[in-house]
């Protein structure tokens, strides 16, 4: 197991006991957000926008 494995571990254990409304306040933090851009021939394209869901 990496480090980067165990500490998503310990964190899903942390936001699983915590108490309302600190446990809506972790999830909605959770959510994640970034943009892949392809290139082509030397140019980059049009950015596309991905969520952790997608």
């Amino acid at each position: 197991m990496t480090y980067i494995g165990y500490s998503n571990v310990c964190a899903a254990l942390v936001r699983r006991c915590l108490k309302e409304p600190h446990k809506s306040e972790a999830a909605s933090r959770e959510k994640v957000h970034f943009a892949i851009s392809k290139w082509a021939d030397g140019k980059q394209e049009k950015p596309t926008v991905r969520t952790d869901d997608e």
